[in-house]
């Protein structure tokens, strides 16, 4: 008596509609003309088919790996590589929690299991909507404003369990949203990705934004040790936390999670 092994091989990728792998044909002849070497081109070449799905498919694998003369293993050894790339579909919205150690002990951890009870998905999944992708992610590299979280790479610092709380509400409500550091609201996540493919950003304010006195005291203290003056550093306004001005007026608070 013979029995099946089942071998779940995966499926060949569905090639791009014609006119989509037009389109991106023509985007992706102009970032690989911004280099030298075509293979260089590959990291904004993924974040471009990323703008299309939502996530690294393997249909764009095999678009990058033929623009640029890879192969496919190739091109897949660099996409998950970087956690930047997104292997599984994204919501508009990634939501990404700091869990490393400063903001875990000052209330990132606290912050993500709100999340994830809130939203009731865990890392990694989306909400049914669409709307929310939620992470816990290692260093945001943004210990001066900690907890800090990002959406989609957008910083959100100072926060507490009760402003995430309310800005996910916020964006799942579909209120115009905009980031502690940038003067401009937030796009999708498709939207970033296209932007990190190196098109323009035209969003009105978008390289707005000043560095927080908490960014610049390291570099107030070597001004003055090198008898420069604190006054060589102008002095910025703080950024303002969320717990006190959350997406759609809500604030966190005591009773509800903030702090």
């Amino acid at each position: 008596m013979s029995s099946a092994v089942p071998l779940h091989l995966s499926a060949r990728p569905v090639p791009y509609p014609r006119e989509v792998h037009d389109r991106l044909e023509v985007e992706a002849k102009q970032i690989v003309d911004c280099y030298p070497q075509p293979r260089s081109a590959l990291l904004p070449l993924l974040h471009l088919v990323q703008s299309v799905e939502g996530y690294v498919s393997g249909t764009g694998i095999e678009f990058c790996a033929e623009q640029l003369g890879l192969t496919g293993a190739e091109v897949t050894a660099v996409a998950t590589f970087y956690s930047m790339y997104r292997r599984t579909p994204t919501g508009d919205y990634h939501v990404g929690v700091c869990t490393n150690t400063l903001c875990a002990v000052l209330g990132g951890d606290e912050i993500f299991a709100e999340l994830k009870r809130h939203l009731g998905i865990q890392h990694g999944e989306t909400t049914a909507d669409g709307a929310v992708t939620l992470e816990h992610i290692e260093c945001n590299a943004a210990c001066d404003y900690a907890p800090v979280l990002m959406v989609n790479w957008e910083f959100f610092d100072n926060q507490t369990p009760g402003s995430a709380r309310a800005l996910v509400d916020a964006l799942r409500g579909g209120e115009q949203v905009t980031g502690t550091r940038s003067g401009a609201p937030l796009c999708t996540f498709r939207d970033t990705a296209r932007l990190l493919a190196g098109f323009p950003d035209e969003r009105p304010g978008a390289n707005d934004g000043e560095p927080g006195p908490a960014t610049l005291a390291g570099l107030r203290i070597a001004h003055r040790l090198n008898g420069q003056g604190a006054e060589a550093v102008p002095e910025q306004p703080l950024h303002q936390p969320n717990s006190e001005a959350a997406p759609g007026g809500a604030a966190g608070t005591e009773q509800d999670g903030g702090r």
